[in-house]
């Protein structure tokens, strides 16, 4: 593993999710770190969606999970939450992460897939 910031951030995404309740992102969050497929999962309530769905402007109140991964289970990642998500199309969007805090970023890498990093 990379020490320095920048080298170590090419691994690290963001993943945006919507979700219906609060609840539902919390369940999610909680089986996808479980399953080591991330290292967190922070649920943002209050938001709301404005969209076309079927040629129909809608207007829902939603929360926004975002998923702390890596590159290398982004595919898994995706796979489980559309599997586990109550939506028919859901949101799923990985950012990469250009620079962060290396011991956090060391952190997220260690949680996600292999063994727990000794705290």
């Amino acid at each position: 593993m990379a020490d320095s910031p920048e080298a170590a951030s090419t691994k690290v995404r963001v993943v945006l999710v919507t979700v219906p309740t609060v609840d539902s992102g919390v369940i999610l969050s909680r089986r996808v770190v479980e399953e080591r497929l991330a290292a967190c999962g922070n649920v943002i309530p209050g938001l709301t969606s404005v969209y076309r769905w079927d040629g129909e402007i809608q207007e829902d109140g939603e929360a926004l999970v975002l998923f702390k991964t890596t590159e290398d289970a982004l595919e898994s990642l995706k796979t489980r939450v559309t599997e586990l998500h109550p939506y028919e199309v859901p949101e799923f969007l990985a950012v990469p992460v250009t620079n962060g805090h290396a011991p956090y970023l060391r952190w997220v890498e260690g949680e996600v897939g292999g063994t727990r990093m000794p705290t």
